[in-house]
């Protein structure tokens, strides 16, 4: 069915079920297909936008004040926004902010990706909520010239994104050095001039802050290729390894990714920490299995238990499949899981320093609840004696 249209909707959004959503566009025009999840953070939408594991995805922002803040520069988590479109409920107002540097609208149309305002989003949230995340088409006609059928043909024609392998899209083309720590008032951005270990980061996806925050745990970062093979990984004679973040599916990227984890695994006794995707792949090449979510888990407010410590955190997430705990392999421990749903969020090598979490502990919503991941990281590298 379609939803009550203003005068002159300018956008609209299309699911595969058929339903219409008519709204105000904004950013650039044109048309993209995409999966369509809901974002319940209050803060970050432009940390989201340029987040790599939104590959292949529109969000829906449940919180209306969108835009409220602008955009800068020292805000984006990689070099262009990944997410393939936005959708809100309020149009954004004139950026409020010190830091602003640009009006959201204006960056969304210079970096090509379509919005669309207006938009009941509590019933947009609970649609996915009951049916799972859909497959959309979102269009932005300044004239409003719009054929519903062939938007909802293009919905039902997006292939989705089991069995996709977005990691090898968003990765860097060839390695990096990164030394810039995390932001600290006053004086922003700094670099980490002393390091104490080596890292070799496999970049599924990386974002800037997760970079930041191995800098400041004392870490020297190497930034590799997703498809970087472990004879690569290991010329660079690494204290330790980090596997990122990412978008797509974990078994698409495990096909390349799993067998260089298992090598490094077997061929050595180095620290190894993965987030998000890098969770996923890690857990694949223990042996585990992961699955796709309903509609996965994306917002700043989850609660997360360690179960080996009893503490829960505040945490961001940001994912559409999860790791099966009962498929744990013996040797392999839960250590997190969402109090919101029970899934695993994190596990590790019961006899290594071998281990890795689902959510995002570089972002701040606790505001510092699993920054010690790094420093973690950092103590097994500290402790362990080269061969």
């Amino acid at each position: 069915m379609a939803h009550s249209a203003p005068s002159k909707p300018t956008a609209c959004l299309a699911l595969a079920d058929g339903s219409v959503f008519y709204g105000t566009g904004f950013g650039t025009t044109g048309q993209t297909t995409a999966e369509l999840c809901f974002n319940t953070a209050m803060t970050g939408y432009q940390e989201i936008m340029t987040d790599p594991s939104y590959a292949g995805q529109i969000v829906t922002f449940t919180f209306p004040h969108i835009g409220n803040v602008g955009v800068n520069g020292d805000d984006d988590e990689t070099a262009d926004p990944v997410a393939s479109g936005m959708v809100v409920k309020w149009d954004p107002t004139t950026p409020s902010n010190w830091r602003s540097t640009e009006d959201l609208r204006d960056w969304l149309a210079r970096r090509g990706r379509i919005a669309i305002g207006g938009i009941d989003t509590r019933r947009l949230t609970r649609a996915i909520r009951q049916q799972g995340a859909p497959h959309v088409a979102l269009a932005h006609d300044p004239d409003g010239n719009f054929d519903l059928a062939a938007l909802v043909a293009a919905a039902r024609g997006f292939a989705g994104l089991e069995g996709m392998d977005l990691a090898r899209e968003v990765t860097c083309a060839q390695s990096y050095r990164w030394d810039e720590m995390r932001w600290a008032w006053p004086e922003g951005y700094t670099r980490q001039n002393d390091p104490k270990h080596k890292v070799v980061a496999l970049d599924y996806g990386a974002k800037r802050n997760i970079l930041r925050c191995l800098a400041s745990a004392g870490c020297d970062v190497t930034v590799l290729p997703a498809t970087a093979t472990a004879a690569e990984v290991l010329a660079h004679r690494p204290d330790g390894v980090f596997l990122s973040n990412g978008p797509g599916d974990p078994a698409a990227t495990g096909k390349y990714a799993v067998p260089m984890i298992r090598e490094i695994l077997d061929t050595t006794d180095i620290p190894v920490f993965g987030i998000c995707l890098g969770h996923q792949m890690l857990a694949l090449a223990l042996g585990a299995k992961t699955i796709k979510m309903n509609h996965g888990h994306h917002g700043a407010n989850h609660p997360v238990k360690d179960l080996e410590t009893g503490k829960v955190e505040i945490t961001s997430m940001n994912h559409g499949f999860a790791v099966d705990a009962q498929s744990l392999p013996e040797g392999v421990v839960e250590t997190h899981r969402s109090l919101f749903d029970g899934s695993n969020c994190g596990i590790r090598m019961a006899d290594r320093p071998v281990y890795s979490v689902q959510h995002h502990p570089e972002a701040s919503p606790g505001p510092q609840d699993s920054f010690y991941l790094f420093q973690r990281f950092a103590a097994a590298m500290a402790a362990r004696v080269p061969a």
